[in-house]
């Protein structure tokens, strides 16, 4: 039995390094997520994939790390962002998650651990078969033992091929792309200084131990290859960079401490960066006043950004100061012909007023959101919200069960999209929703059961 216990826990152990923490929490910026899709556009054609259907997620964590969990999506760490200097250096990491993507190797991880199985499965059977010939229980642990280090790795140098087939893959698509590969060498710097840090030396030997090459190998691999690239020398896209430096600005002043903030960005610093990082430090704390002169610092330079004019009706939603709030949000939900995520705090901000003269416009601007970004449980929330208080239940439920789906709160899914199909019209495009919900809450219900 102890031997049997070894082995469940061995796999269990390969199963932690294939998959992505899931657990972890979607950070939703509607201009992070626009300067995302733009610095993927040119990569993601040059993979020759669509671009509609590459989603590039962001991660609300402040390690440093990228990685693909199935379908064709990118899901990259505010860490990452964080301790990037340049877009192109974003685009590097880009460019080799998108050989996962296209490389199949979240599929294919299965046949790296279908590997390591049959290894384990065979230790196992020998070991138990030595025990039962009487050897010694030290033969047979170490017979399993020894099974566990191979069947590990088989599977650490199957991940380390697919990791350098990604690097190969991210090349060709720079390259394609006229992208320079300075950035992803400058980032592979990088994660080299961190494995210094924390101890890890560059010596081939410790190579066989882990999931990725050394950075080190990696860059004396790359360094050549993009060097003979004619996009080498290509300059980095100034206004990317621009933007790439008031979306880290913002995230960090979104997520560090507000007081590492101010020394980050200091007030003597007067552009836009600085202003950004330091509106949400001070919304953060509470500052109403400071938050506001810096988001009417930043709207006296340019009066029609949207995302200026986002930040500051964020700021007086979040404030309470609700009334005030709505020209802003107006504004920035118009000028970006109604982006999902501006709509959707708009559309709060309208419900948030409890004026019933408001409820009309709120279901305009929310229907449009969730026509244009399903995905947004938020602005589904909001909207059943607008539903329940017109009276109009069977649509408010629907809506609840939109949200309570992608939350996966099955159970909670299920019964309201059966409270939807019963006051709806059979066979009319929301029951159908209502209906397709349905099926897809038992499904995973059932998947669940399952596991168990």
């Amino acid at each position: 039995m102890r031997i049997l216990a070894q082995f469940v826990a061995m796999l269990a152990a390969l199963s932690l390094l294939v998959q992505p923490a899931h657990a972890q929490s979607v950070l939703r910026d509607a201009e992070t997520e626009a300067l995302l899709r733009d610095m993927a556009a040119p990569l993601v054609e040059a993979a020759e994939l669509e671009e509609g259907n590459v989603d590039l997620v962001l991660i609300d964590d402040r390690s440093i790390n990228a990685f693909v969990a199935g379908g064709q999506a990118v899901y990259i760490h505010t860490g990452l962002i964080e301790a990037a200097d340049t877009a192109n250096e974003v685009q590097g990491v880009i460019a080799h998650e998108l050989g996962h993507v296209k490389g199949g190797h979240v599929i294919r991880h299965s046949e790296g651990v279908a590997q390591a199985s049959k290894i384990s499965i065979l230790s196992l059977l020998l070991g138990v078969g030595a025990a039962l010939a009487g050897a010694p229980p030290e033969a047979a642990a170490g017979v399993l033992q020894a099974g566990q280090r191979a069947a590990l790795g088989r599977y650490l140098a199957f991940s380390r091929v697919q990791e350098s087939s990604a690097d190969a893959a991210g090349a060709e698509y720079l390259s394609k792309a006229g992208i320079s590969g300075r950035g992803s060498i400058e980032f592979f710097k990088k994660l080299r200084n961190l494995e210094y840090r924390y101890g890890y030396t560059q010596r081939d030997s410790d190579e066989f131990a882990r999931t990725h090459p050394l950075s080190g190998n990696r860059i004396s691999r790359l360094q050549a290859t993009y060097q003979e690239d004619p996009a080498w020398d290509a300059p980095n896209d100034p206004a990317l960079q621009a933007r790439f430096e008031r979306v880290k600005a913002k995230l960090y002043g979104y997520q560090a401490d507000p007081e590492r903030v101010l020394v980050a960005y200091p007030e003597s610093r007067t552009d836009v960066p600085a202003r950004y990082a330091r509106a949400y430090a001070w919304h953060r704390e509470a500052r109403v006043d400071k938050a506001l002169a810096e988001a009417d610092a930043l709207l006296a330079q340019d009066p029609d950004d949207p995302y200026f004019l986002e930040l500051k009706g964020q700021i007086l939603l979040e404030s309470g100061r609700v009334a005030e709030a709505l020209d802003p949000l107006r504004q920035a939900t118009e000028m970006t012909a109604y982006e999902p995520l501006i709509a959707s705090m708009f559309g709060h901000a309208l419900i948030a007023t409890e004026d019933a003269s408001h409820h009309e416009e709120a279901e305009q601007v929310l229907r449009s959101a969730v026509a244009r970004d399903r995905r947004n449980p938020f602005a589904w929330y909001q909207l059943g919200v607008v539903y329940a208080q017109r009276g109009d239940m069977p649509r408010a439920r629907l809506a609840s069960a939109e949200q309570q789906v992608m939350t996966q709160q099955y159970t909670r899914a299920l019964e309201s999209a059966q409270f939807a199909m019963a006051g709806l019209p059979e066979n009319s495009v929301d029951w159908i929703r209502a209906q397709d919900i349905a099926f897809q809450a038992r499904a995973e219900l059932e998947r669940i059961r399952e596991r168990r």
